[in-house]
């Protein structure tokens, strides 16, 4: 099942940098929740704290607390590999490793981790996954082939796979649709509808209508000027954002009348 997440005044620095000021948030599990808003506002720099990925990034950290379950990822002694497993992240560029086959793509997560897999157990696996993934009948034949000659939406889903393959509790996507086809597009919608029921979802979108169509919950951020930290504005359940925002911002944004 999904995990809860609870995001309290959580500063975000590149450097000096104060990227984005004092977010609080909190995160339901077994929903989706969609973070928008304009370029630069901070939203893919506060999807990336919540699997500690924005401090790889040399001189970026953070103040404030990430509580998963209860538990502070930001705590002293907490591996951010082992964060990394219980929280995945899909990327908006499909990344399938490129010398690897579509079955050693999904189980990659899981070698890395220094799982010591039987065979067997990792044939069930990567067909486990890519079912999850909503691929198994299109690649079960060509398992062996290389992950890079699939199409862009059948790669997206491949990088979903593999991210559900190490069983995390949530799942982190970064403007996921945002190179597909409407096509590819609609598939990678109708799996994050159903993977909701195993895994608390957070996705960064521009496309508004996408935002409208899967999420429970919806985040929008915002920035003063550019160059000012981003925040985070107005926060509610997805129909009351888009049908009766009761923030002037959030509804301006929203009905293209922004900037």
């Amino acid at each position: 099942m999904g995990q809860r997440i609870d995001v309290k005044h959580l500063n975000i620095y590149y450097g000096d940098f104060l990227a984005v000021e004092d977010a609080n948030i909190a995160i339901q599990p077994n929903k989706v929740t969609a973070f928008i808003g304009p370029s630069g506002c901070g939203k893919s720099t506060v999807l990336r704290t919540l699997d500690r990925m924005h401090e790889i990034i040399p001189g970026a950290h953070v103040k404030g607390q990430v509580l998963l379950e209860g538990r502070d990822l930001y705590a002293k002694g907490v591996d951010p590999v082992a964060v990394r497993r219980d929280v995945g992240m899909v990327f908006q560029r499909a990344n399938p490793f490129p010398t690897m086959s579509i079955r050693e793509n999904v189980l990659a997560g899981v070698r890395l981790n220094n799982h010591r897999i039987s065979k067997s157990d990792a044939d069930d696996l990567v067909e486990w996954a890519l079912r999850g993934a909503n691929l198994w009948n299109e690649v079960k034949d060509r398992l062996n082939n290389p992950g890079i000659g699939l199409s862009g939406g059948q790669q997206q889903r491949l990088c979903i796979a593999r991210a559900v393959a190490v069983h995390p509790q949530v799942l982190l996507m970064d403007e996921p649709c945002s190179a597909l086809d409407p096509i590819s597009t609609l598939a990678v919608e109708d799996l994050i509808n159903e993977l909701k029921h195993d895994y608390t979802i957070v996705i960064v979108t521009h496309n508004m209508q996408q935002a409208a169509r899967i999420a429970d919950y919806t985040a929008f951020f915002n920035l003063k000027a550019v160059g000012q930290p981003g925040h985070l504005e107005y926060f509610a359940d997805t129909t009351t954002m888009f049908n009766n925002p009761q923030n002037e911002e959030a509804e301006r944004y929203i009905s293209g009348r922004f900037g």
